[in-house]
């Protein structure tokens, strides 16, 4: 519910004495109603302190307060001298919303009266009807539900947290959570409460109860919520169901009332692929292990005799063994096939073997399962949750840790950066789960090195660099980190070629310093000219050489100019990565050959319109390259009438670009065509410089409309100095 707007001022207004109250005297007001004292209450108001006056912490008015301490009459009395009856404290909580928590009616009815909606939320989606069920507050529940209150009402709360899967909770979940049996009652019997609504994790009231470690009629409220046609097979977090949670409590009795329901999934698993019969035998419960033998409980879930014999518990183990448990068990090896195909058989072996779980990851530090070595350990195969990952390892506690986990949790929903999967502690060291990739960036260039692309569009090279750029570009803006530590062996491809960028043990959170920014685009700067290159310099190589030697060892114009722009970032260094993404150097050669024949559609272009604003800005020259002389002639023969032929500038060559486009086709020219082949590869091999010259000449203008539609920014590129490719104007 939207409040009214309050200043808040720290000083009162005039008594009518004539002496101005202070900010003392509001402070003096709210201990004056926390102490109950009605008639220092009553001074200080008359005296002229803040009604509104709301404290620093929390936003606690004296209304507030007054409502927390149950005190009808100060409340009244508070009214009397204008209180805001909607004000909201700094959760968002409004004095009607703690009447409920207090579970006083009379002071519920009272701000109804005064504009309350009953079903107004707090900043968290807490209802005055959630709080009267969280407080047990049967009378004030009863009063909220007869003005309508929304019994089944969703918790909505904060869109950050509703990424996390925070909220969604029901008034049922909360008292299922808190132990309320009478309120429960109430709600299910009289309310008409949906028993299997579930919070954003996908849990019911059931779930809620059951991972309640304070709730002591945890039974009571499982036979209740049950009987009552709760969903038997809900899945909480980390895939538990509710007979996987009773069995983690240790509770026979809640083990054989679940095990009663009709359609309970007895070997259903959880994330761990840990079974109820399983966590029984690891938690050498026998009496439970029993129960779900004889209930039928499938043997055939883990190495349950191993673990067993490892507990020193001969009996459980006679019991295992006479319900077919295996003596030495082993996986199918058709049940599982692995993802990864350069990993793939030590994978199966890895998912084979035994190993005992560190939380929800399964590993072994073995030279068999090793994807490489760091500086404080290695990378190691394997399962987090099910998934395969690669676990790099630190000590725990190391800085290096701590900067590698703390950059990964801000990237999560970034697609080009590894994804992190979550990490686990064991015997001081660290264990952290990311993307499980095919191979580094160095690894895959060694088989592209024999690709001969001179003179042909690399495909390959503008892939793999826009996702690297993607990859920086949201370490930089999403993440407000700097990686520092960019080469090719901290760029992995994963299974479907996708390309992540990994290795944050280095990140640092940015401070605003460009600089931090500007080593990462010179790394970047010489990984585009390594990947154009193939890998055929090795990096290290680049890294001992100058900017402007990098510069000019790139094979094509394009390449030199992003290699430039990268080293010259100009101002706006954050955002350059995102301006570039829509240089040339990412257009195919068939978008290269469109905007050119976009541009010379223009009409001053077609009309030779010397004194344009776009002929001006193309400022034409002549050329050392020529078109196919027959070709020219061929064109020139639409001008015969008029001797109109082309002339020798950039603006006529652009219009010869456009109209061989629109007339290359046609069946009269097929033998022009033969002679040109792929227009827009005779274009790019013809005049290698004309893309970018144009490029640079129109992208702060309006004619930037005909560039292709590469990335999202619409800001012109970001510029340094001396960042314009020289053209050699063509000779047509």
């Amino acid at each position: 519910m939207e409040t009214r707007d309050h200043n808040n001022p720290q000083d009162g207004p005039t008594s009518s004495s004539g002496r101005k109250a202070t900010v003392e005297d509001n402070h003096l007001l709210i201990k004056a109603v926390q102490t109950e004292d009605v008639d220092r209450v009553q001074q200080l108001l008359e005296g002229g302190a803040n009604v509104n006056f709301q404290e620093e912490e929390g936003g606690w008015t004296p209304l507030h307060n007054a409502v927390q301490m149950n005190r009808e009459d100060i409340v009244e009395l508070l009214l009397r001298y204008d209180a805001d009856p909607v004000l909201r404290k700094k959760n968002g909580a409004t004095p009607f919303i703690l009447a409920a928590i207090a579970g006083n009616v009379k002071l519920l009815e009272l701000f109804l009266s005064k504009g309350a909606d009953v079903n107004e939320c707090d900043f968290y989606g807490f209802t005055a009807f959630m709080e009267a069920a969280v407080y047990g507050n049967v009378k004030a529940l009863k009063f909220l539900y007869e003005r309508g209150a929304n019994v089944n009402l969703r918790r909505k709360t904060k869109e950050d947290q509703q990424r996390l899967r925070k909220g969604g909770a029901t008034a049922l979940m909360d008292a299922a959570k808190e132990g309320h049996v009478e309120v429960l009652k109430i709600l299910l019997d009289e309310m008409g409460a949906d028993v299997n609504a579930c919070d954003n994790m996908g849990r019911n009231a059931l779930i809620h109860a059951l991972l309640s470690s304070h709730n002591k009629d945890v039974e009571d409220i499982t036979h209740l919520l049950l009987d009552h046609g709760a969903d038997v097979n809900v899945r909480g977090e980390r895939g538990k169901t509710p007979l996987i949670l009773a069995v983690e409590k240790q509770h026979l009795g809640l083990v054989q009332r679940l095990l009663e329901q009709e359609h309970v999934e007895i070997n259903d698993t959880d994330s761990d692929g840990k079974t109820a019969l399983l966590l029984a035998v690891e938690l050498k419960l026998k009496k439970i292990a029993q129960l779900l033998c004889d209930r039928g409980a499938s043997t055939d879930c883990g190495d349950l005799v191993m673990i067993a014999r490892r507990n020193y518990d001969s009996s459980l183990v006679k019991l295992l063994l006479s319900h077919g448990a295996k003596e030495h068990f082993h996986p199918p090896a058709e049940d599982w096939k692995p993802q990864s195909s350069h990993w793939g058989a030590a994978l199966k072996d890895l998912h084979r073997i035994y190993r005992p779980m560190i939380g929800k990851l399964k590993f072994f530090i073995d030279e068999k399962y090793k994807i490489a070595d760091t500086s404080e350990g290695g990378i190691y195969l394997g399962f987090y949750e099910k998934q395969e990952v690669a676990v790099k390892t630190f000590c725990e506690g190391s800085p290096r840790a701590r900067q590698e986990v703390s950059c990964l949790q801000s990237s999560r929903e970034n697609s080009h950066l590894v994804t992190f999967y979550g990490s686990e502690s064991h015997r001081g060291h660290l264990f952290v789960c990311v993307t499980l990739c095919e191979q580094t960036l160095e690894a895959c260039l060694e088989v592209h090195r024999g690709e001969d692309v001179e003179n042909e569009e690399d495909e390959f090279a503008r892939n793999v660099l826009s996702s690297i750029f993607k990859a920086v570009q949201e370490l930089h803006l999403s993440c407000a980190y700097t990686h520092q530590d960019l080469q090719p062996q901290n760029i992995l491809i994963d299974s479907k070629n996708a390309v992540h960028l990994a290795d944050f043990d280095k990140s640092i959170k940015w401070t605003g310093d460009p600089q931090e920014v500007k080593r990462d685009l010179e790394d970047l700067g010489r990984l585009v000219l390594y990947v154009v290159k193939k890998g055929s310099i090795p990096f290290e190589e680049l890294k001992a050489q100058s900017n402007e030697e990098v510069v000019q060892l790139s094979p094509d114009e394009e390449t030199k100019d992003l290699i430039h722009h990268l080293f010259h970032p100009g101002e706006h260094v954050r955002d350059c990565l995102g301006d570039l993404l829509g240089h040339p150097f990412f257009w195919t050669w068939e978008s290269r050959y469109r905007t050119l024949r976009n541009v010379g559609n223009e009409s001053d272009i077609k009309t030779r319109k010397h004194k344009s604003e776009i002929l001006r800005l193309l400022q034409p020259g002549p050329s050392e390259h020529s078109v196919n002389e027959d070709v020219m002639k061929k064109m020139n023969e639409f001008y015969k009438k008029t001797g109109n032929f082309y002339q020798n500038t950039v603006g006529d060559l652009l219009k010869f670009i456009r109209n061989l486009g629109e007339h290359i086709d046609e069946e009269k020219h097929k033998k022009m065509k033969l002679k040109i082949g792929d227009p827009s590869r005779y274009f790019q091999k013809t005049f290698p410089d004309l893309v970018i010259y144009v490029y640079t000449k129109l992208q702060n203008t309006e004619y930037r409309k005909h560039f292709p539609q590469t990335h999202s920014s619409n800001k012109p590129l970001c510029d340094g100095a001396g960042g314009a490719s020289r053209l050699a104007s063509p000779g047509c």
